[in-house]
């Protein structure tokens, strides 16, 4: 029973250690996104494994940067299933090279220059970022949200004077929509009989125009 007990006290303390430090998982991923890895890895297609040497060769940085950290985030987000890891045995040296999984191909820019990066971007921005560690204070002061304590105002009303943060939203909502609106006409002919459609809340308007093009019958 002791034994027993001490092996749940371990893995309790390992337990609330991850979580203490599970904000280096989307700070590795954020790095990943503005370094543009996933494109470099992707090269229109290839997806062939790299070394960390090798994706930094092609992330055309106005420095030479540094592989080994570089690995230290490959290695972190393939845990979490972004990169696959492929290793091999070179004169009794382990040799790393990574290539994307499907995870990972979400973060590849399309030829419309969408993909799931803005996303990642938009979710890790200053003003969201200086709001996190005042969560607590919607539990004590519920009056105020914490983005407004943290920023002085409201997100959207942010959104409305700063062009950089709206335009990241906007691409970032489309990047997150194009895809699923996608699939979705790919398989649903319900707009053949629609002659009007509205849209509400519609953002870019990027749904729209995918209906607009498959159906001519539909007008806005």
């Amino acid at each position: 029973m002791k034994d027993e007990s001490s092996e749940c006290s371990n893995k309790a303390r390992l337990a609330i250690m991850e979580l203490a430090n599970m904000i280096s998982v989307p700070m590795s991923l954020n790095a990943a996104v503005r370094l543009g890895i996933a494109d470099a890895i992707w090269n229109d297609g290839a997806n062939s494994p790299l070394s960390a040497a090798e994706i930094l060769s092609r992330l055309l940085l106005p420095y030479t940067g540094d592989p080994e950290n570089l690995q230290r985030i490959l290695r972190m987000l393939t845990s979490y299933g972004l990169f696959s890891e492929h290793l091999t045995d070179s004169a009794g040296s382990i040799k790393r090279k990574y290539s994307l999984t499907d995870v990972g191909k979400t973060l590849v820019t399309d030829s419309n220059g969408l993909s799931y990066a803005a996303y990642v971007l938009q979710h890790h921005q200053e003003a969201l970022m200086r709001a996190w560690p005042l969560v607590h204070t919607a539990v004590v002061e519920p009056e105020t949200e914490p983005y407004v304590k943290a920023n002085g105002e409201a997100a959207y009303e942010q959104y409305g004077k700063c062009e950089e943060m709206n335009g990241l939203m906007q691409k970032a909502m489309s990047g997150v929509s194009v895809p699923f609106m996608k699939a979705i006409l790919d398989g649903y002919d319900g707009f053949k009989s629609v002659e009007h459609l509205v849209d509400v809340g519609g953002s870019a308007g990027h749904c729209l125009r995918m209906i607009i093009n498959q159906f001519p019958n539909v007008r806005e």
